[in-house]
């Protein structure tokens, strides 16, 4: 059994494991061949496997894309009927004769009686499981089948909500547009919540057979699983532990089992077997050890450990794992004024402020994400500068793939166990998968380097504020003390016991978290924590300004938001001409939170012209949301050390909505991803307008204190200079500080503030390392000139370059593409008078037919 590693360190160690693979044979693909049908029909159709019956459909000419228009409505039905997967395939005699064959489904979605030959084999009902049954006996020589019957998961759940007696709460459960009226019962079902509809999904409830399915095939004996325990790690070396899991059936079987570092043997002993499961411990250790690091503070080297298994010489079984050498800790100690306790990661023995965002399933259609898309969003995570990653509870436990980038590309992973915004039941059925589930995925990820925290649920604590009757969302109130008392326990089981268990007793000592928000246990979170994580909604959903970022103060931001619309170009390819309004009933359909667009709307008119063109409106909403979260970022990377990690919600789409993401369901990286970009460079300045001051605040993520230069610059949108001064600062080690103020009486203004701009520059060495422009009104009162930009595209090779000058100031030129899709260097920015720049893009078409369909916008345009 050899696990598949994506990235090994060099072709020579990916060779071996492929020689493995081949030599031990121990795995036949199940993937092709599959047909469906809708039960009691007769025609059977072809499938895709992995694949989703929605995505057969679609295939097979039955049902149009749901994301187009309006087409989500026409497909509820879907859901509400079962289907059938079937598959004939061959078995020669040589495999028939191995001694154990296990059918294996990685990822059931997710009521799935599944036959072999006719024989039932087992009954899945948990999406996040890997099921395996030993099938050897139902198997023969020449022509087999498997089939699986699929049960309507909203139909089972009706079952189960009826069985349990009254509903629980589901806020996100779109099962009125399901056609299911107030029967919210998706959480009577193991399976991704977001399928059910969320304020930034559809509701598309899908079934199938969402991972790879196949045979394992052994004898003898086999390793189940392979846990790297890190004891310690110093300059001259690192010392681990291989905790080997192996079966053997059979009594009295000498094993040798060696393990390989990078392809070198370290580390071999002697297994003598007895029937059932065997715990091998093997210590070994790494000389000069290379440290793992997140993105921005070193480099992320990885080490390929591989177990082989080998009976009389002959190698019958392997695992391998990618690992880092690294600590990764969760620091939360008093203040040593008792002002709280502290909240963050403290990586390789250095305290780490945690930048990024929060993170959802690239796809309502699970099995149609491509690795490509995988590789974007990860590496769009660190090309802007971010070092973590929340996996929300609402989606799933993501593909390797997923965890073996962000091991590759230094990203953190916050690991959310599939529970969010919900109560759940508490029958022993339950409880027992939810700790299969915790199991089977805390095993999957453990000995990946990314791995930063297993959080238990979000949201659910300060939901149903459990004590506080005044608090929460207003769940509790709807039922009696009994009830009450029913829903609560199944709550602390799951999230205080099951949980905390399983991670404790299957990882290196990783971190448990049991809810966020939260100030810690039995400590509502809110909105003025002293301790633990904080959610903060009051920008966007309490229709607080933007300047209350400063205002509502956390240990760790781990949610906050502010929505926009994708580009033009991205909303032109799920709508028609008639639908260019965001007002249309189909925006209206692609905005999940009802208000949204309204309150993009509301928050537009307080700061910038509402444009009466539909594409410059999409373009001034992706600016006021850039503004809101760079804003943020900043207030919170200046707020270090008391603040330590800042992840806004969120880095992606799931389909074309107008949300909360920084890229787009196509990829398109929104004005917030490119501000992010730079609020999270590792030394930034911010610059904070507040009572008459103009205040300059550093940050730095670097351990060492930098001499640097501060230019201030005030000039008028024409390019005369009316004030200018250089100011020698220091940035601080690992943290903030304010490094120069100013007395706004003291800048020439003279009553010009719509026509001014301050530039400051941060400038290390001869290095320009970060800029700001500061303006002293609003977007919507400055009097901006027509900048006069004149651009010049030239061709170089794999890229192209594209020249722009501004005559005048230019306020967030943004750079357009209509002929091709590609993502630019840099874009939506700010440009001085007579500034020269060069921004590049992928060659992805000819230069002359690129050319022809590039323009520029910029928000003069869109100001009457």
């Amino acid at each position: 059994m050899v696990r598949r590693q994506l990235f090994l360190s060099s072709l020579f160690f990916l060779t071996t494991v492929i020689l493995y693979a081949q030599q031990i044979n121990n795995t036949i693909s199940l993937n092709s061949n599959w047909q469906f049908r809708q039960t009691a029909t007769t025609e059977w159709m072809a499938a895709t496997v992995p694949g989703t019956v929605h995505t057969d459909l679609m295939a097979a000419g039955k049902i149009e894309d749901p994301y187009y228009r309006l087409n989500e409505r026409a497909v509820q039905w879907i859901d509400k009927v079962n289907w059938e997967y079937r598959t004939n395939f061959n078995m020669n005699m040589d495999e028939i004769a191995r001694q154990h064959i296990s059918l294996v489904f990685e990822g059931l979605d997710t009521y799935a009686d599944v036959y072999v030959n006719e024989q039932l084999v087992f009954k899945a009902d948990n999406m996040f499981i890997t099921w395996k049954a030993d099938v050897k006996k139902y198997l023969k020589t020449g022509e087999n089948q498997v089939r699986i019957l699929f049960t309507s998961p909203v139909l089972k759940g009706m079952e189960k909500q009826e069985l349990f007696g009254y509903p629980l709460p589901a806020s996100n459960d779109q099962s009125e547009a399901g056609g299911m009226g107030k029967n919210q019962v998706s959480i009577f079902t193991r399976k991704a919540g977001y399928h059910f509809g969320w304020d930034w999904g559809p509701r598309l409830v899908t079934s199938g057979i969402w991972r790879p399915v196949y045979f394992e095939t052994w004898d003898d004996a086999r390793i189940n699983n392979l846990q790297i325990v890190q004891k310690s790690i110093v300059k001259t070396s690192a010392n681990l532990l291989a905790e080997v899991e192996l079966e053997a059936p059979g009594n009295n079987l000498i094993l040798n089992l060696n393990l390989l570092v990078n392809g070198i043997k370290v580390a071999s002993t002697p297994v003598k077997t007895s029937s059932g499961i065997i715990k091998q411990t093997i210590p070994f250790s790494i000389q000069n050890p290379k440290r793992w690091w997140p993105n921005g503070l070193g480099e992320q080297p990885l080490y390929t450990i591989t177990a082989e298994l080998a009976v009389s010489g002959k190698l019958i079984d392997s695992e391998s794992e990618n690992i880092g050498l690294r600590t990764i800790n969760l620091v939360r100690k008093p203040d040593a004024k008792g002002n709280g306790e502290s909240f963050y990661f403290e990586v390789n023995g250095r305290p780490v402020f945690a930048k990024g965002a929060n993170y959802i399933p690239n796809d309502v259609f699970l099995p149609r994400v491509k690795p490509e898309t995988y590789e974007f969003i990860v590496k769009s995570a660190a090309d802007a500068n971010m070092n973590m990653l929340r996996v929300w509870g609402g989606g799933v436990y993501e593909s390797d793939l997923f965890y073996d980038l962000c091991d590759k590309y230094g990203i953190m992973v916050w690991q959310d166990f599939m529970f969010a915004c919900s109560m759940y039941p508490g029958d022993v059925d339950f409880l027992n998968s939810i700790r299969q589930e915790a199991e089977d995925n805390v095993k999957r990820l453990r000995n990946h380097a990314c791995m930063a925290l297993w959080c238990g649920n979000n949201e659910i604590e300060t939901a149903w504020a459990q004590g506080h009757e005044e608090r929460g969302w207003g769940w509790k109130q709807n039922y009696n003390p009994q009830q009450r008392e029913t829903i609560w326990k199944a709550y602390d089981t799951i999230f205080h016991h099951i949980l905390p268990a399983v991670v404790a007793a299957n990882t290196d000592n990783q971190p448990y978290w049991h809810s966020s928000p939260s100030a810690g246990m039995g400590k509502l979170a809110s909105d003025v924590n002293n301790s633990g994580d904080m959610h903060y909604w009051g920008v966007w959903h309490g229709q607080q300004p933007f300047s209350d970022f400063r205002k509502y103060k956390a240990r760790f931001m781990s949610e906050y938001g502010f929505q926009s619309f994708p580009e033009f170009n991205s909303v032109k390819k799920y709508t028609l001409p008639q639908d260019w309004n965001i007002e249309s009933e189909v925006m209206a359909s692609h905005q999940r939170s009802g208000i949204g667009n309204l309150r993009i709307r509301q928050y537009m008119e307080q700061d910038y012209q509402i444009p009466s063109d539909f594409e410059q409106l999409l373009y001034v909403g992706q600016l006021l949301q850039a503004d809101a979260i760079k804003m943020a970022l900043k207030t919170h990377r200046s707020d270090m050390p008391y603040c330590m990690g800042s992840l806004y919600w969120q880095i992606n789409d799931c389909w074309p909505v107008a949300s909360w993401s920084g890229i787009d369901y196509y990829g398109k990286w929104k004005a917030l991803h490119y501000f992010a970009k730079e609020a999270c460079k590792n030394q930034i300045i911010n610059v904070v307008i507040e009572n008459g001051k103009l205040s300059i605040q550093g940050v730095s993520d670097l351990v060492v204190k930098t001499p640097a230069v501060v230019r201030l610059n005030l000039m008028d949108f024409n390019g005369l200079s009316l004030w200018s001064r250089p100011v020698k600062v220091t940035l601080p080690s690992n943290g903030s500080a304010v490094i120069y103020s100013i007395d706004l009486k003291e800048l020439p203004l003279n009553y010009r503030e719509k026509e001014v701009v301050l530039t400051v520059t941060l400038a290390i060495g001869t290095k320009e390392t970060d800029q700001a422009f500061v303006y002293f009104a609003k977007p919507k009162d400055l009097k901006l000139p027509d900048p006069g930009i004149k651009t010049r595209i030239s061709d170089k090779g794999d890229h192209l370059a594209i020249e722009i000058t501004s005559q005048k100031l230019c306020k967030n030129l943004m750079l357009i593409s209509d002929n091709t899709d590609v993502q630019f260097s840099d874009n939506f920015f700010d440009m001085q008078p007579g500034e020269v720049r060069t921004v590049t893009c992928p060659k992805t078409i000819r230069w002359e037919d690129f050319e022809k369909g590039f323009r520029t916008l910029h928000l003069k345009q869109t100001m009457k």
